[in-house]
């Protein structure tokens, strides 16, 4: 047990306990993800392009809300590790389109069972049913938030 504890007061906030908790899942995470030479963002356009393939650079950025030059660097690994290709996009030649090839599908595949792998260490102290019922209550709660304004507290 770390010598670190928290205030009392802090511990029984329920945004602490989120925060700390994602500390924890991000950490897992991205050892998964490190064991394969890959990060979140890999992680992430890659399962972006299996649900919606090909798609233009720019509605993958604003999809993930990753920036332009970030995500160009992104893609230029994706691309020398042969995991997307880019192609030449028919409608608009300026535009390019990107899509997954046979190999970023195979290493998507090995990527969500890390991940998977992460999820259960993370969630290992709870029973399937409490894991069932933290998902709903977190998807809950992000669905909410997701569909009103900012300006809360303003």
């Amino acid at each position: 047990m770390s010598e670190y504890q928290s205030p009392r007061r802090l511990a029984e906030l329920p945004s602490w306990l989120a925060g700390q908790v994602s500390r924890y899942a991000t950490r897992l995470v991205a050892e998964a993800l490190a064991a394969e030479g890959m990060s979140r963002n890999h992680f992430t356009v890659l399962t972006a392009l299996t649900e919606k393939s090909p798609m233009s650079q720019a509605e993958i950025g604003r999809r993930l809300c990753i920036d332009r030059s970030d995500l160009h660097a992104i893609l230029n690994d994706l691309e020398a590790r042969r995991l997307i290709i880019r192609v030449v996009d028919e409608a608009d030649r300026r535009r390019n389109r990107v899509q997954l090839t046979t190999a970023g599908k195979g290493a998507l595949r090995r990527l969500d069972r890390r991940v998977d792998d992460a999820q259960d260490a993370l969630l290992e102290p709870l029973a399937a049913s409490e894991r069932r019922e933290l998902r709903r209550l977190l998807k809950k709660t992000v669905d909410y938030h997701a569909e009103r304004p900012a300006e809360r507290f303003s």
